[in-house]
Order: structure tokens, then C-alpha cells, then sequence
């Protein structure tokens, strides 16, 4: 099922209304997306089981010491990841996607960690496991990767969105590297939604569940299912395209839990709202916020 009509036009709304008034504000774009960096890198590394806090995340990339000890490899997973993610911003409108980019990409999050498998593909022996999913052997990655890349590629058809889910499915399911294909995954999607003129998107780790099981719906369905993923993608894109434009449009920004008093409303029907992406709400370090001039029209 792909994603339905009206959720396509409110994010194409969203978007042309993004186009529209960024235009001469490259300098706060920039600013946002470099104080959104560390919980990026915090939670795609979270999702892969990294015991950093964001605090500690933040401050490893501000170069600065963390209350306890914390293991080298864990160190270097977050500065990598914070240049890969810095790297694409610029990047990714130069170029699609290619072998040559995951393998780039790949060498920079893995250098200095394990550096006899960055930057190349599994070679023959070489088989990963994520859960129950045993990834196809080695041999056949080169094939099922250009297969993917073609595919995507030619997709005239699907929208944006759709598109990109099932690329990164596919992506997954192939598994190309011995490690980091999660934390490239969500680079890669990255990459492809800044090329259709959209601003990157975080899959945070506290609905990493729901995020797991697109990939169980995929694999276990027989026509390859996406559309768990596709709303994955699609909320969390809402929310980005959310917080850009509250920050955009210039006015006072509050919690959730502010603007409910505020308004004397429920805080969690908004928090529900929020999560639906229903009202124009977005996160930052974790908590709800949203414009103080916005009007809840289901509310008047």
C-alpha cells in the first residue's frame, strides 16, 4: 500500500511552503542542522545498541570529556558518524547514489574502527545475521546491489517516499558490509530525500520498534511490503519539515506542555497529535514543542 493521497499533499505543502521561505536563509538552515547533529548521531547509533547518552554524544563532538569512561570504539562511532552526516549535506546534490558513494560513506564511519572491513562489501565467507534474517551470501551483492541502484533509479512512478523505503528495505535486506549497514542506511535515505528538495530526518530510537518491524513486514509478506516504512518516513519527514518552518517563520517557539496550559488543552491528546503529526509539532532533545501562535482548529 503506498502512502495515501492526503498525506502525500500535506507533505507536499509542507514542502513548497519550505521551498518558498527558506529562500535567503541558508545561514539559520545551516545553524539548525548543526545543533540537530548530535541527536542524529545519538540516535541512529542508539538504535544500533550504543550505550552513549545524547549528553555524551554531545559533548564527544564538542571534544569535550564525558562523566565516565566510555569505550573507544564508541567514541569514534559518533565522531564518524557526525562527519559522514556533515559530508552528505553538500554532497548529496552533486550526485545520485552510487556503489562507489556506500563505499566512501562506509570507510568514513568505519576508519579508525576496524579498518580491515571499511569501505568494501563482504567478500566470500563473510556472513552477517540482523535477528532471524541471515543477509544473502556474499557472491551475490554486487548483482542484487545494482539491481537496487537500477531499480530506484527507473522509478518514475512511486512517489518520493515510497521509493525511498523500499530502497532502504532493499538495502537492508541485502546487507552489503560486515558492519555499519544500519547507521548507512539512514545516511542513504538522507541523501536521497535532500536530492528531492527535502531537509534530512531523524528515526529516533524510542520508536525503533515500530521502525524493526517494517523490516519483518517486508520480509515476511510476499509481495515485500513497505508501507510500515513508508510511514516511518513520512511522520518523521512531516516533523522535520515542521520544525524547519516554525523556525523559519520566526516567531516564539514553546514545549507542547507550555502551550497546552497555555491554551488550557490536553497535553496528551497534543502529545498524540504530535506523534501523528497531526498538529505542526516537532522534537528537540527529546521534548515537544511548537509555535505559540499556532491555532488548533480541531479545538474552535
Amino acid at each position: 500500500m503506498a502512502t495515501t493521497k492526503p498525506i502525500r499533499e500535506r507533505i507536499q505543502a509542507l514542502k513548497e511552503e519550505y521551498a518558498r521561505i527558506k529562500k535567503g536563509k541558508d545561514s539559520l538552515l545551516t545553524l539548525l542542522d548543526e545543533a540537530e547533529l548530535p541527536e542524529a548521531v545519538y540516535n541512529s547509533n542508539a538504535i544500533e545498541n550504543s550505550t552513549l547518552t545524547l549528553k555524551e554524544t554531545e559533548r564527544i563532538l564538542l571534544e569535550q570529556e564525558v562523566d565516565r569512561d566510555v569505550s573507544v570504539r564508541e567514541v569514534f562511532e559518533a565522531k564518524n558518524l557526525a562527519r559522514v552526516s556533515e559530508y552528505i549535506r553538500t554532497k548529496a546534490l552533486e550526485s545520485e547514489i552510487s556503489k562507489d558513494t556506500m563505499l566512501l560513506l562506509h570507510q568514513m564511519l568505519i576508519g579508525g574502527i576496524n579498518d580491515s572491513i571499511a569501505g568494501r562489501f563482504r567478500r566470500e565467507g563473510e556472513y552477517v545475521r540482523i535477528g532471524t534474517h541471515v543477509a544473502p551470501a556474499p557472491e551475490h551483492l554486487e548483482r542484487m546491489l545494482e539491481s537496487l541502484l537500477t531499480d530506484y533509479a527507473n522509478d518514475h512512478e512511486s512517489y518520493d517516499i515510497d521509493a525511498i523505503a523500499r530502497f532502504h528495505l532493499e538495502f537492508e535486506h541485502i546487507h552489503p558490509f560486515n558492519d555499519g549497514n544500519g547507521r548507512i542506511g539512514r545516511v542513504l535515505i538522507n541523501w536521497q530525500l535532500l536530492r528531492h528538495g527535502f531537509p534530512s530526518i531523524i528515526i529516533r530510537d524510542k520508536e525503533k520498534q515500530v521502525y524493526y518491524r517494517a523490516f519483518g513486514e517486508y520480509r515476511d509478506s510476499q509481495k515485500k511490503r513497505s508501507n510500515q516504512m513508508e510511514r516511518v518516513l513520512t511522520l518523521t519527514l512531516m516533523e522535520s519539515l515542521h520544525k524547519r518552518l516554525a523556525y523559519l517563520h520566526g516567531g516564539e517557539i514553546v514545549t507542547l506542555a507550555a502551550y497546552a496550559k497555555q491554551k488550557d488543552a490536553s497535553l496528551p491528546a497534543l502529545t498524540n497529535a504530535a506523534r501523528r503529526q497531526t498538529i505542526p509539532a516537532f522534537r528537540e532533545r527529546g521534548v515537544w514543542k511548537i509555535e505559540s501562535k499556532f491555532v488548533d482548529s480541531r479545538s474552535v
